[in-house]
């Protein structure tokens, strides 16, 4: 039996309103699931990709360490650094117990650069540390980060894109990204390999407060591939 024209684009249509109500409620379904995650993120996002450099970089809150709330866009008309990180990583060790990271840290605050350290390990994982453990860590590796914010739930790390503790990016007082990728050039957990490396972070940060634009606006991150919630 051959179907009339007519019958024909009625069916056709039929199926993009179809496709159409699906999508929609595959939306739904994504910021449902997010809530339940305990989401906070706060502008329209892509569910399904990281931001690239260039792009708006997703607002969200999170909780730090000491029960602080954060919001990303509070800190509007500043740089902010985004650091993953995780004390049960051998490479996060390696940046921290040489004096690496506290020092990269402490370079951009000094400049008026927000730096959050943001750990997205789930907490049934073995090297998961409660806030305060977190807490007690970055202390004695005299870091100094503005916040060191909790993400158990991998809701942020996941919007980010985050694949690796470290995992850096950096945005500008508008909110864009302006670079993502590793803290320097040498991925190893050598500690002397530091001194040979070029800190992108260090670099980035020296290009764009100084009017200049990043070189190199996106690297290869390296370290322990972060434990998100499954």
């Amino acid at each position: 039996m051959t179907l009339s024209p007519t019958v024909d684009s009625r069916s056709l249509r039929a199926a993009r309103q179809a496709r159409a109500a699906l999508s929609r409620a595959s939306r739904r379904a994504v910021v449902a699931a997010a809530v339940a995650l305990g989401a906070t993120f706060l502008m329209g996002t892509n569910a399904f990709a990281a931001p690239a450099v260039g792009q708006q970089a997703p607002d969200f809150v999170a909780v730090d360490t000491t029960g602080a709330k954060h919001k990303l866009s509070d800190f509007a008309g500043k740089f902010v650094v985004l650091e993953w990180t995780n004390p049960g990583c051998p490479f996060v060790r390696k940046h921290y117990g040489s004096g690496n990271m506290p020092a990269t840290q402490k370079a951009a605050t000094d400049k008026g650069v927000v730096w959050l350290a943001i750990n997205s390990t789930e907490r049934a994982a073995s090297d998961y540390l409660k806030a305060d453990a977190l807490d007690a860590w970055m202390k004695s590796q005299k870091a100094a980060p503005t916040a060191v914010l909790m993400d158990e739930d991998g809701v942020i790390g996941q919007v980010y894109g985050a694949r690796t503790t470290p995992h850096i990016f950096i945005i500008d007082p508008k909110g864009t990204l302006v670079y993502a990728g590793g803290i320097d050039s040498i991925a190893s957990a050598r500690v002397d390999d530091i001194k040979t490396a070029t800190n992108y972070v260090n670099q980035a940060l020296g290009e764009v407060t100084g009017g200049k634009p990043v070189s190199m606006a996106s690297t290869r991150p390296y370290g322990c591939s972060i434990k998100y919630k499954s």
